[in-house]
């Protein structure tokens, strides 16, 4: 471990098993979930581009575009909290050279980042709109699960506002239950969905989650992806997801 990241005591550092990657997460904040490994190996990351990663939370999708071949990401992260934490797991890895994590709003964004500067945008955002379940009492957790400060719609701004006009792309993970609304806001933000997937557990269940990618500017037509499922029937991971882990090794 690099001597001079400092690891508080109640935080533990998580090995990625992916590339060597490590990331700090601390044990009563939000920590990442396989949500953001598979929108990190979803997305379409070609060699040399610049990404942001909006509501970064602790890196890991922004060292995993990193890893991929983004020349430079940008994670963009709310609480001042994650966003240390997330610096720290940068220098951890010795990713400085191509990974940045802003402290910011992306509600804000025109007074953080440059205008139409980006190849790539992700997100993970919160998934369930104010009023849908229950609410964590802490502040960090809330905003990572219910759009308690960015809403849908604004991170769909967001990304329009950064990406490249007729190159840049859009990816994001959220719940099948709001697909028409994801849709709906991307397509009138002039980012057209070019593909979708939807994850599932096992085939015989509902899916659980929604991959989705679009391009700006772009003109309409949609590719739905065969099925992305987690786990073979014995409850070990599917060939598909273990493929992720043996990609850099």
């Amino acid at each position: 471990m690099d001597n001079q990241v400092v690891i508080d005591s109640k935080e533990r550092v998580d090995d990625l098993l992916i590339g060597q990657l490590k990331v700090i997460q601390h044990e009563k904040e939000f920590c990442f979930s396989l949500d953001a490994i598979l929108l990190s190996h979803f997305v379409t990351v070609k060699p040399g581009i610049k990404a942001v990663d909006l509501g970064t939370g602790t890196g890991v999708i922004a060292l995993l575009l990193a890893a991929r071949g983004a020349e430079h990401v940008t994670g963009l992260e709310l609480s001042q909290t994650m966003a240390d934490m997330a610096t720290r797991s940068v220098f951890l890895n010795q990713l400085d050279g191509k990974v940045k994590i802003i402290q910011g709003d992306l509600c804000n964004i025109k007074d953080i980042l440059s205008s139409e500067g980006y190849d790539l945008v992700v997100s993970n955002p919160p998934y369930r709109p104010v009023g849908g379940g229950y609410i964590s009492p802490n502040d960090n957790v809330a905003r990572a699960k219910h759009e308690v400060t960015a809403t849908l719609q604004d991170v769909v701004n967001a990304a329009r506002y950064l990406l490249k006009y007729r190159r840049g792309r859009f990816a994001m993970v959220h719940l099948p239950e709001r697909m028409a609304e994801i849709l709906t806001a991307m397509t009138q933000a002039g980012i057209e969905p070019k593909v979708l997937q939807l994850v599932y557990s096992s085939l015989d269940k509902k899916p659980v989650m929604l991959l989705v990618e679009g391009v700006k500017g772009a003109k309409p037509g949609l590719e739905v992806l065969p099925p992305l499922v987690i786990y073979k029937p014995d409850g070990s991971y599917s060939n598909e997801i273990m493929q992720y882990y043996k990609e850099y090794r």
